[in-house]
């Protein structure tokens, strides 16, 4: 069981790793504009989720169905191993999504839209 303090360790250094990665998609993937990440660190590290936003459904799509679909999970993966974070399989901790997507469904809401996500483990 992780104390407080660790959780906190913990989130910086996933927000450093993040970040970085974040910064280093932006100009090489059309539309991206943000990640997010959202953690229960009573099941950690099983229900750890990081969402890469794109701008429009349409970039969304199209990222889905190229080839910058297994990078991104590829920098997810190195950002969490940047930041000490081990997984067993990255596609269950890596969405997409999109700003008109939660725009339409959510108002804008982000935190409304990630907590109505159903949890993939």
């Amino acid at each position: 069981m992780m104390s407080k303090r660790d959780h906190g360790r913990v989130e910086r250094r996933l927000i450093a790793a993040l970040t970085r990665a974040c910064e280093d998609a932006k100009p090489l993937l059309p539309g991206f504009t943000w990640l997010t990440h959202e953690v229960d660190y009573q099941r950690f590290p099983e229900r750890l989720m990081i969402t890469w936003v794109f701008d429009t459904d349409a970039n969304l799509a199209r990222a889905l169905k190229s080839d910058d679909w297994p990078w991104i999970h590829d920098l997810t993966a190195e950002a969490l191993a940047d930041a000490g974070i081990a997984v067993d399989d990255i596609t269950c901790h890596v969405d997409l999504d999109s700003e008109q997507a939660c725009q339409r469904t959510h108002a804008g809401n982000w935190e409304r839209r990630l907590k109505a996500k159903p949890a993939r483990h």
